[in-house]
C-alpha cells in the first residue's frame, strides 16, 4: 500500500469540548462538536492527494460517515486519547505497508481539501516529517510522517515545539507548512472569536451554527 493515509482520531462526542463549558451549554457543545467533525471529514473526502482515510473511532456518527465514504474504521487505541488513537491507527497501517500517514484533529472546521492537498504535496520523500502548527504555535494541527512510525508523536496543548524536536531526534529536518484553516482549532471561547474573524470561516456550517446560537453577541458581551 503506497502513498499517504490519513489517520483521524474521533473520540465519542457526548460531553465533548469541556473547555467551552460555562460559555456553551452541553447541548450546544455537542452540536458544535458534531458539526466541526462533519466539516473536517468533508474536507478529507474532497482531498485528492491521500491514498486512503482511516478513522480511529467508536463514535457511531463517525463510523456511519466512514462507511458511506468507503473509509477504514480502526478500533485499536480508540479510547486511548488523541495520541493513543493516532498510534493505534498508524501501527495498523504500518504493518500493512503504508508509506506514510497524515493526522489532524476534528475541531478545525475552516480547513479545506486544498489545504490538506497542499500539505501532502509539500511533504518530502521518505523519511520525512511535515507539520502544520496551530494558530498559537502550541498545537500540532497536522502532522505527516513517513514512514508511519518514523517519529514519536505526543499530542496536547503544547506539542508543536516538542514535535519539531522529536523529528530532529529521529534525524529528520521538520518541514513547517502554514495553513490558516488547519491552524484554527476551536477549544476555548477566544478560539471561537478568532474563528469568526477568520475570512475562511465564511460559508462554513460551523459559523452558521455559532451565529444561530448567538455566539458573536455573547462573545462581545464577555469582552472576548
Amino acid at each position: 500500500m503506497n502513498g499517504i493515509w490519513a489517520v483521524i482520531p474521533v473520540k465519542e462526542l457526548e460531553g465533548a469540548k469541556q473547555r467551552l463549558a460555562g460559555f456553551l451549554s452541553p447541548e450546544e457543545r455537542h452540536a458544535l462538536a458534531i458539526t466541526m467533525m462533519e466539516e473536517v471529514l468533508a474536507a478529507l473526502a474532497g482531498a485528492t492527494r491521500l491514498a486512503g482515510v482511516a478513522l480511529v473511532t467508536l463514535e457511531a456518527r463517525a463510523v456511519a460517515i466512514a462507511r458511506r465514504q468507503g473509509w477504514r474504521v480502526i478500533e485499536v487505541g480508540a479510547r486511548d486519547g488523541h495520541t493513543g488513537s493516532v498510534d493505534g491507527g498508524r501501527r495498523v497501517l504500518a504493518a500493512e505497508g503504508v508509506a506514510g500517514i497524515l493526522t489532524l484533529p476534528i475541531d478545525i472546521p475552516a480547513t479545506t481539501p486544498a489545504e490538506i492537498d497542499a500539505a501532502v504535496a509539500a511533504h518530502g520523500a521518505s523519511p520525512a516529517f511535515t507539520i502544520v502548527p496551530a494558530h498559537d504555535e502550541q498545537g500540532s494541527n497536522t502532522v505527516i510522517v513517513s514512514p508511519p512510525l518514523g517519529v514519536k508523536l505526543r499530542f496536547g496543548d503544547n506539542s508543536y515545539f516538542p514535535h519539531l524536536e522529536a523529528a530532529r531526534t529521529a534525524g529528520l529536518a521538520p518541514l513547517i507548512v502554514r495553513q490558516p484553516g488547519i491552524a484554527m482549532d476551536i477549544d476555548h471561547p477566544v478560539d471561537l472569536a478568532a474563528f469568526l474573524r477568520l475570512p475562511q470561516s465564511h460559508g462554513t456550517r460551523t459559523r452558521a451554527l455559532l451565529e444561530a446560537m448567538g455566539v458573536p453577541g455573547r462573545l462581545e458581551e464577555a469582552g472576548i
